[in-house]
């Protein structure tokens, strides 16, 4: 490796893991309809699809249904309410992003969560001050996999889409670094979600434990 790209980081299932507060949200909204709480390994692979996963395996309905909207709100208001409560930076992520303060690579954050829990959540962690840039869900008009995102982030540090390179653990994180020209790099301690497997993604490389970034990158 020539020059060593400026990574992206997806957020929840790659930086931090966020499934305890979004799990215990949707059990919240449960209660408050009467149902017995779900099981987190049943809650936990949904996690990277946001609202519309959460509810969508906490209440079996989705965009279109009747009650979809007004439980959406619901899950999220709930979600508010517990923001930090448990989530916390990935314990074997800390390393990674420690050593790659001490090399003076620059690293951002681009995610689909909406800007009102990302930046909260961004600022609570520690990692607002550490990121070059924090792209939301709502920053551009697209989200992910649209390569928007990913393009906004490049142009606000300075560096050319080609120099950068996305890890996530959803399909859409590969399909939006494909189309920004980024490498793309799949993070298996995620929550991968419920459809193709990690090694149908198309990814440049599968990351089994985030120390592996530290080697692709050279640094160990």
């Amino acid at each position: 490796m020539t020059a060593r790209p400026v990574l992206l980081f997806d957020l929840d299932g790659t930086l931090i893991d966020s499934a305890p507060d979004l799990a215990g949200a949707s059990n919240d909204l449960r209660a408050d309809h009467g149902l017995p709480p779900l099981p987190h390994a049943v809650l936990r692979p949904m996690v990277g699809s946001g609202a519309r996963g959460m509810v969508g395996v906490a209440f079996g309905c989705g965009p279109g249904d009747d009650r979809y909207e007004s439980l959406k709100d619901a899950f999220l208001a709930r979600y508010a309410e517990r923001l930090l409560h448990n989530t916390r930076v990935f314990e074997d992520m800390q390393p990674v992003l420690d050593m790659l303060d001490r090399a003076g690579l620059p690293w951002g954050i681009v995610t689909n969560k909406a800007m009102r829990f990302t930046a909260p959540l961004v600022d609570g962690l520690g990692l607002s001050q550490r990121a070059k840039v924090v792209i939301a869900g709502d920053t551009t008009p697209h989200a992910k996999p649209h390569p928007e995102p990913l393009l906004e982030a490049a142009r606000r540090i300075g560096v050319a889409p080609q120099a950068c390179a996305y890890i996530g653990d959803d399909h859409r994180d590969m399909v939006a670094g494909r189309a920004a020209g980024m490498a793309t790099l799949a993070a298996a301690w995620g929550y991968l979600g419920q459809g193709e497997p990690i090694e149908a993604w198309g990814a440049d490389h599968v990351l089994s434990v985030p120390a592996q970034l530290l080697h692709w990158l050279e640094l160990a």
